[in-house]
């Protein structure tokens, strides 16, 4: 009987394609997810100090972000908004998510006129998770 040759055997290979492709997509996904966080809060405000409160938990729940600036100005993903577009945005999204959570982010400087609108505008769409975004007092 005869010893098979070892020479004359194809070499095992590792086929590095799957991994390459797993690794870009990985990278997507963290560039994309930063991105996107990003938007959430692009606006530099001086969020308001609070003595008390809790902190945010992460959770499934859909959350939209809405921040007001000193000036009055209502942002929502990043784009200005006057009170019937917020209403219609947040209309849109309660009807498509049960949970719904509004958080508000708005400066130390604007007034409360700025942000009763939004206020009146989270009820009239039926959404009653809202919290707003504080700093802790030192």
């Amino acid at each position: 009987m005869r010893a098979p040759s070892v020479a004359g055997r194809p070499s095992v290979r590792m086929n590095m394609t799957p991994m390459i492709d797993v690794t870009f997509q990985l990278i997507l996904f963290f560039i994309l997810a930063g991105h996107l966080a990003q938007q959430e809060s692009p606006v530099d405000v001086r969020l308001p100090s609070a003595a008390t409160g809790e902190k945010a938990k992460e959770s499934e729940t859909r959350r939209i972000v809405i921040n007001v600036t000193p000036d009055s100005q209502i942002l929502v993903g990043g784009r200005a908004v006057d009170e019937i577009g917020l209403r219609r945005v947040l209309e849109a999204e309660a009807a498509r998510h049960d949970d719904l959570e509004v958080r508000i982010r708005t400066d130390r400087r604007a007034p409360y006129a700025a942000v009763a609108p939004v206020l009146v505008c989270c009820a009239k769409a039926g959404i009653w998770n809202v919290a707003f975004s504080v700093v802790e007092e030192k």
